[in-house]
């Protein structure tokens, strides 16, 4: 008997979301705030790479990372890198993170993004444009702030639509 493989409801869910994270990074903030504004795409992509890592995974975080080099008129890569990184840490610990609390989740949500945001440093100070002030690490605080209800929100959605 040949195994009927079920087909892959939700993948335009994924990619929605993914959307609207760009699409968050992309807002205009005031001057102050800039620093201060989530990683929207990273708090996305750890997510589904949580959630389902057999679907979301490395590639993917290249693939959105070199749409926000290009969006960010950064160096080519440097985001690609980060958040491919970012999401090889968080395949490699889902099964863990995935029976913390929502509030031991958020503060190792807060660890992987300091470690992406560290990671982007180094690379803006090969460059030369690295940045010296101390809200440059705040992307991470913030993120950590939101974590609950992005998460919250996503797998509601999620079990909305039966995406496993």
């Amino acid at each position: 008997m040949i195994p009927i493989q079920e087909p892959n409801y939700g993948n335009g869910l994924i990619v929605m979301s993914f959307v609207v994270a760009v699409m968050l990074m992309a807002l205009p903030l005031p001057d102050w705030a800039v620093n201060w504004r989530p990683a929207w795409v990273a708090l996305v992509l750890m997510y589904w790479c949580m959630a389902v890592p057999d679907r979301v995974g490395i590639a993917i975080g290249w693939f959105l990372g070199l749409i926000l080099d290009v969006q960010q008129g950064t160096l080519l890569g440097q985001n690609a890198l980060g958040l491919a990184l970012l999401a090889f840490l968080t395949i490699k610990s889902y099964q863990r993170m995935r029976v913390f609390p929502l509030a031991q989740q958020a503060v190792l949500i807060c660890f992987y993004l300091l470690f992406y945001e560290l990671i982007m440093l180094w690379i803006m100070g090969y460059s030369g444009t690295g940045s010296r002030d101390w809200t440059y690490w705040m992307p991470a605080i913030t993120s950590m702030l939101l974590w609950p209800w992005l998460f919250i929100i996503l797998r509601d959605l999620r079990r909305k639509y039966h995406i496993s």
